[in-house]
């Protein structure tokens, strides 16, 4: 990962003549690992679920003299949708839960401090400073925003499918 983000490593940096560990860029470099790093994860959730559509639906869809746009739009977004739900629960969830991308390039900078995620603050606090009940309560909090928000992504999701709200 530092490959693509150090001065005298990377192939890219001389050409862009872009810092991006610099206090502006840092954030969207943690970005770009995080994207690359779930995107795996995602697209073997959506082909996975693909590839479990019935060909029989495909098929019927054509005699009916769908397209393959339209076969895509009406068949496969449809039977896609509970896979995307999921895929972008566990996004969110991921997101709040940040550790590994500015841990990872936090050697690189000075510009990611030991406390940039909240999952940073917790293991600083319960690792680091020993401060175990500070460790302990700020879990919870995360714990906490992750339930909101997924929740009200999943009611948001319910609501819209069911006309609700």
């Amino acid at each position: 990962m530092g490959f693509l983000y150090l001065p005298s490593l990377s192939p890219i940096q001389d050409v862009l003549d872009i810092d991006f560990l610099g206090a502006t860029t840092v954030t969207y470099s943690m970005a770009n690992v995080a994207v690359w790093g779930g995107t795996g994860f995602n697209m073997l959730v959506l082909y996975t679920t693909l590839r479990a559509i019935p060909r029989d639906l495909y098929e019927a869809a054509r005699l009916d003299g769908a397209s393959e746009p339209q076969i895509a739009v009406r068949v496969k977004i449809p039977m896609l949708t509970p896979a995307i739900i999921l895929t972008t629960v566990l996004s969110i969830i991921a997101t709040i839960q940040v550790f590994t991308e500015p841990t990872a390039l936090r050697p690189l900078t000075n510009t990611i401090s030991s406390t940039w995620s909240p999952l940073m603050k917790v293991y600083r606090d319960a690792f680091v400073t020993g401060d175990l009940y500070s460790a302990a309560a700020t879990s919870i909090v995360i714990a906490a925003i992750s339930l909101v928000l997924s929740f009200g992504f999943l009611r948001l999701v319910r609501d819209r499918a069911f006309g609700e709200g």
